[in-house]
């Protein structure tokens, strides 16, 4: 399995347009390497190519912090080496986090980390060596500086939701600096925000709003793209997390230079709502809109409303980027983790070692999704909450949903689209796996080992009996061996940027009638009445959306449903600073083993999560303290 990901990822840089030649590789002796890096245009643009590099490992979720410390997935313990996934990132909310050996460590580039200082030095290399190709024209050489800014920009917002304050690499130091020199500072918060946000304005004029030529340029950067991390970037600095935040008052340079501001400012959302705005704008202008399934040429055309529902909410993820309306950025290495995301849904899908599924969604996760009525399940007036683990049968009324005739619990019934979109569970439909008869759907069958998704041995297990369903392409075809149909991994999307501008509006105070407006958006995409209607008629607290507070609970619910396993709920819960809250809940999934529904539907706990304050923010490795001794540590680490 290693040697499949690593060369998928081969595979992956070769699909992004980059030359299989590297200059590294083919620079003759007694040359010096950058002058040949940048002796002509076709060089340099490999050059340009290499800093764009180190964002493709950003398609491996294992190593993404947003995806692994967010509580929607829980990789087995024993498991790491076995599977091809170093379950290093999945053990950090096992509280195996250590300022002596980090994980993940994105300021060296190990455990799991890259080296995101050296992409930095990279970019700059490209910027101090760009007027060299005596054969670059004026207008290329205006969009690759673009780029490559964006790209600083971006590398040290990675940094930044990691660390906060970070040292701004803006130069590259001389060969010849001294030790003094090479010992640079962490800047405060603020500063980091206001250069990043510098960058990312210096660049965007010159960046094309689209992208003419995709098949080979697919994945450079676009205005569209710069204005959106814009619009990210200003938002988590807005947040709770760096804004006002008394936990970081401590940390301070060692000349008693402040590096997190104490002192909330109402502005930064001013200003985050106002990026926003911008973002959306370009988007749409630019022909960015919230997707809509269009069955390809082999799919029967006799698809229910209900099914193209749920293939529109499937496919805004896994649809390509080409044809894909609504990504605005998605990275170019293709999402190889789908035999880990789904259930084996045949007989010879069940003896084919190659499909492990082994990234286990947490009951918690799959009781955050709304009701068919479009509230939370504990809010909504006429669903059965209390008894929500009461077994039920699949009926003909919800068999596009759940298998007829086959045992399952009431919690599975009566749930929104994205709900069957997004999660496989013991007795919901497959549509997919080379089975597109909508009658005659496969369905998940998970009560033990004997049963096609069940637990065959150590490595093909799934210890909550839930199955992130939403990363795998539904045209994806498993059984005596298995056919990929790849995808893109967003970063950013349509129905992100609304759901965060909504954020933006709510948190300036703004009349929730011109919040929900782009709530609404999102949620009639995904088959559900509007905010107000909602709430109003359903609701157990029916003007819940009427104050600040409960449009801020209704707002971050609805990232966390709508954005679901994209390696963005991690972050997000880290900056509104609800990780601690929500990782202070043991995690649970079903009795794997049981081969009867009562026995099979008894919650059990297969992980209490160890998160502190602390963990908010990632240490600085304790060697990197004693190399660079006017580094200080984050908070007690």
């Amino acid at each position: 399995m290693k040697i499949y990901y690593k060369y998928l990822f081969m595979v992956s840089l070769i699909v992004s347009c980059i030359s299989c030649k590297k200059y590294l590789d083919v620079t003759p002796d007694n040359v010096g390497t950058i002058d040949y890096a940048f002796r002509n245009r076709n060089e340099a643009e490999n050059y340009l190519f290499t800093c764009y590099s180190q964002l493709q490992r950003y398609t491996l979720p294992q190593y993404n912090v947003g995806f692994v410390t967010s509580s929607e997935i829980i990789f087995p313990i024993d498991l790491n080496d076995n599977s091809g996934i170093d379950a290093t990132g999945f053990n950090l909310i096992r509280g195996t986090q250590s300022s002596q050996n980090p994980g993940i460590n994105n300021w060296d580039g190990n455990n799991g980390g890259q080296a995101t200082f050296k992409a930095i030095r990279q970019c700059n290399t490209m910027l101090e060596n760009i007027d060299k190709p005596v054969d670059l024209s004026a207008a290329e050489k205006k969009r690759w500086i673009a780029e490559v800014k964006f790209l600083k920009a971006y590398y040290h917002f990675y940094l930044f939701r990691l660390y906060g304050s970070i040292p701004i690499v803006d130069k590259n130091l001389p060969i010849n600096a001294s030790a003094e020199e090479v010992k640079i500072k962490r800047a405060p918060v603020d500063s980091v925000v206001n250069y990043m946000v510098r960058l990312l304005d210096e660049a965007a004029p010159d960046l094309p709003p689209v992208i003419q030529n995709q098949a080979k340029e697919l994945g450079r950067i676009t205005k569209p793209i710069a204005l959106a991390v814009k619009a990210q970037i200003l938002a988590t600095a807005a947040s709770p997390l760096f804004n006002g935040n008394p936990d970081y008052v401590s940390i301070k340079n060692k000349d008693g230079q402040l590096l997190f501001s104490n002192t909330y400012d109402a502005s930064k959302w001013d200003k985050a709502s106002a990026a926003c705005l911008d973002a959306i704008n370009v988007a749409e202008i630019n022909g960015i809109k919230l997707h809509k399934f269009n069955p390809p040429a082999n799919i029967p055309s006799n698809l229910t409303d209900s099914l193209k529902e749920l293939l529109t909410i499937q496919t805004a993820i896994t649809e390509k980027w080409d044809v894909n309306t609504e990504l605005i950025w998605a990275l170019n290495g293709n999402f190889g983790y789908q035999p880990h995301c789904g259930p084996r849904l045949t007989s010879k899908s069940a003896a084919n070692i190659t499909f492990p599924g082994t990234f286990a969604v947490p009951i918690s996760e799959q009781e955050l999704f709304y009701t068919d009525k479009g509230v939370p399940i504990n809010e909504d007036k006429s669903w059965d909450y209390l008894n929500r683990y009461d077994i039920r049968t699949g009926d003909a009324a919800n068999r596009f949903y759940i298998g007829k005739g086959y045992e399952t619990v009431k919690a599975h019934f009566n749930r929104e689209p994205r709900f069957y979109a997004d999660i496989a569970f013991d007795g919901g439909i497959w549509y997919g796996n080379g089975n597109f008869a909508p009658e005659g759907a496969y369905y998940v069958q998970a009560k033990g080992n004997t049963s096609l998704a069940g637990p065959k041995d150590n490595i093909r297990i799934n210890v909550t009996g839930y199955w992130p369903k939403k990363l795998v392409n539904y045209l994806t075809v498993h059984d005596d061996g298995y056919t990929i149909e790849d995808y893109h991994m967003p970063l950013v999307r349509l129905a992100d940027l609304y759901l965060l501008y909504a954020e933006t509006l709510n948190e300036q105070g703004k009349p929730y009638a011109s919040i929900v407006t782009y709530l609404d958006k999102v949620r009639q995409r995904a088959g559900l009445p509007g905010v107000v209607e909602a709430w109003t008629n359903y609701s157990k607290n029916p003007t819940k959306y009427a104050t600040q507070d409960g449009l801020r609970q209704i707002i971050h619910q609805e990232r966390r449903i709508e954005l679901a396993f994209e390696g963005q709920a991690g972050w997000d819960l880290r900056r509104w600073k609800e990780l601690q809250q929500v990782l202070s809940k043991p995690l649970q999934g079903w009795n794997v083993y049981e081969t009867t529904a009562t026995n099979y539907y008894r919650p059990r706990t297969l992980l209490t999560p160890v998160f502190n304050v602390r963990d908010y923010m990632w240490p600085i490795a304790a060697d990197d303290l004693i190399s660079n001794n006017n580094l200080v540590q984050n908070l007690n680490w």
